[in-house]
């Protein structure tokens, strides 16, 4: 068993988190995890109202009595969801964990803290990372470049971006973006992580609520099969490479505005990916850690063959590079 300042201050078994995915993140995949060990998430903007999200919990409950979390992305709108009800209905729930993502959280931590929940917010910088622990988040999910959605601006990898937040963070904190295999967890381990958060490799899980269609495609791509879409509007995000995205990618690249693809990159688009399996229905998020999965295995044959596999890389194969040991 691994045992880290994440596993021990979250209360979770093993030091992997399926963190918030819109369309992704629902009861029955949060469920599995949690059930396994690993912390899941249920995403709360993927449910239409804050009654349906109460219902989702109370689905996820059903399933497992072990702890999971709810995610809430708060992002810039003209009409923003009601984040004050979803909120309350997180709280009203007994949630103990809420991952936060998007713009500062600080608004909403005081009501978590005073209901005895713990938030764990993802940032893509070093800085925001500072900024994050400063007013009072209990963790941090720092987002290397090769992670799906969005990963900031900076373009900085997780191999140097997960040191260079280890340097200065004090909190637990787990890195993203690229991990899919016990290799991925102990690096991050060496790197001076807690443990890691995984999305595209929980989307290809048997209890991954996506179409099959989807789950095979991923598992056929290589790494180099992503589009990063939004770059002239600095609000890039990684997403599958398909007819859509392509297509938006040469829009914006000669000059178009969002206006201009707005309807191309329509969140309802995305979510008939997943339902139908038609990979070109709309964009859909998907990171470079794809060229690493290939299969499709319950969650906790999942997590039991990473937390295995890293156990026996750390005890024997490094364990083994040591000259004291050759020599003795």
């Amino acid at each position: 068993m691994l045992r880290t300042s994440f596993t021990e201050v979250f209360g979770v078994e093993h030091p992997i988190v399926q963190g918030g995915m819109q369309w992704v993140g629902r009861a029955g995949l949060a469920a599995a995890v949690a059930e396994a060990g690993g912390l899941g998430i249920i995403t709360a903007l993927t449910q239409p109202t804050p009654e349906n999200l109460v219902k989702e919990i109370a689905r996820a409950r059903d399933l497992t009595d072990r702890p999971f979390g709810v995610n809430l992305t708060i992002l810039p709108s003209i009409n923003p969801p009601p984040y004050d009800e979803y909120r309350q209905a997180i709280i009203e729930a007994g949630i103990t964990i809420v991952e936060t993502a998007g713009a500062n959280p600080a608004p909403h931590l005081p009501s978590f803290h005073e209901a005895g929940i713990k938030v764990l917010h993802k940032c893509t910088s070093v800085r925001h990372a500072l900024k994050a622990q400063a007013i009072g988040v209990d963790g941090i999910s720092i987002d290397g470049f090769e992670c799906a959605g969005h990963p900031g601006e900076d373009d900085i990898p997780g191999l140097v971006l997960i040191p260079a937040a280890a340097q200065v963070i004090d909190i637990p904190m787990i890195a993203s973006g690229g991990f899919a295999d016990a290799r991925g967890l102990v690096a991050a381990l060496a790197l001076g992580a807690d443990g890691i958060n995984m999305g595209t490799r929980f989307m290809c899980t048997v209890e991954s609520g996506i179409h099959d269609d989807v789950k095979r495609r991923i598992v056929e791509a290589t790494e180099r099969e992503t589009e990063l879409i939004f770059r002239p509007l600095r609000n890039t995000a990684r997403v599958a490479g398909n007819e859509v995205s392509r297509e938006v990618v040469r829009l914006l690249d000669g000059g178009a505005t969002f206006d201009d693809v707005r309807e191309l990159v329509a969140g309802v688009r995305g979510r008939e990916v997943y339902e139908t399996g038609d990979l070109d229905a709309g964009i859909w998020s998907v990171g470079m850690v794809q060229g690493l999965i290939d299969d499709v295995p319950t969650v906790a044959e999942l997590i039991d063959r990473i937390v295995g596999e890293a156990e026996e890389i750390i005890g024997s194969r490094l364990a083994g590079l040591r000259a004291d040991r050759h020599s003795a």
